[in-house]
């Protein structure tokens, strides 16, 4: 019962995801990070299989880093988020594959604009203004339809994503509580409280 959202406005990423940490019916515990910062222009949500999410976060963490360390740059979104769609790929043809989706975002300086990148288990991938992972897109793919603005300012995109945690909260029938916010735009990335 996991949930993550994703939208893209003037200058701006805006990605949420619930605290959740829960195995069939019961809930281990709620403060949960799965918003996992990759850079300092680009972050990452994920969902899926308690221990995959988990081990492939950190597996995609640790060779970003890497790649900065040895070219003294780092990634830019689109090239993040091809080499992570390859990684997960790459595992679907191996014998332990990941089951984890993604959503990927991030702010390229040198086109200054906000990329976002839907990436299910299968390695698909797809270049988006706004994504919902889990239950609770069955219900905020609709909102973001109607309310998404991709010319809107910080406080628009916010108002879209409270919109689509209060219809998760409010319809779907496991609370999953809190949710973790994270902006990314050229100042970096920060966390918002909602």
């Amino acid at each position: 019962m996991e949930c993550s959202f994703a939208l893209t406005g003037k200058g701006y990423v805006l990605i949420a995801a619930d605290q959740t940490a829960a195995r069939s019916i019961v809930k281990m515990k709620n403060d949960e990070d799965k918003v996992k910062p990759l850079g300092s222009n680009l972050l990452m949500t994920y969902s899926g299989e308690p221990g995959d999410t988990v081990q492939f976060a950190e597996y995609i963490e640790r060779n970003l880093r890497l790649y900065q360390i040895r070219n003294h740059h780092e990634l830019r979104p689109h090239s993040a988020a091809s080499w992570i769609r390859r990684a997960l790929a790459d595992s679907l043809r191996s014998r332990s594959p990941y089951s984890v989706n993604l959503l990927v975002g991030g702010y390229d300086n040198s086109e200054q604009a906000p990329h976002l990148y839907w990436i299910d288990y299968l390695g698909t991938m797809a270049t988006v203004p706004f994504a919902a992972h889990g239950y609770g897109s069955y219900f905020a793919l609709s909102l973001l339809d109607r309310y998404h603005n991709p010319e809107g300012s910080l406080e628009e995109g916010i108002e879209a994503l409270k919109r689509c945690i209060d219809e998760v909260n409010k319809r779907l029938i496991i609370g999953l509580g809190k949710f973790k916010v994270r902006v990314c735009d050229k100042d970096g990335i920060r966390e918002i409280e909602l």
